[in-house]
């Protein structure tokens, strides 16, 4: 199992500062963080974001609030 890496640390704290400011998916949608919704029934209404090579941060919104945020090596 993997913890992530210290080295996203300033990237991830971004992002989190970023979504805690978004009311919606859209307020993600930063140059070179490629937000894209997930596919599959189990992922229906999460998006993601890229923080480095597999690894992303995962979410979805409830109402205007972020919920289920995740952080997680893809592959």
């Amino acid at each position: 199992m993997s913890f992530g890496q210290a080295a996203h640390a300033p990237r991830l704290a971004a992002m989190l500062r970023r979504l805690n400011e978004a009311s919606e998916p859209a307020g993600m949608n930063v140059p070179g963080w490629a937000l894209h919704p997930l596919q599959g029934r189990e992922f229906k209404g999460h998006f993601s974001v890229k923080v480095s090579g597999n690894w992303r941060m995962t979410f979805m919104f409830d109402g205007v609030d972020a919920v289920l945020v995740n952080y997680l090596d893809y592959h």
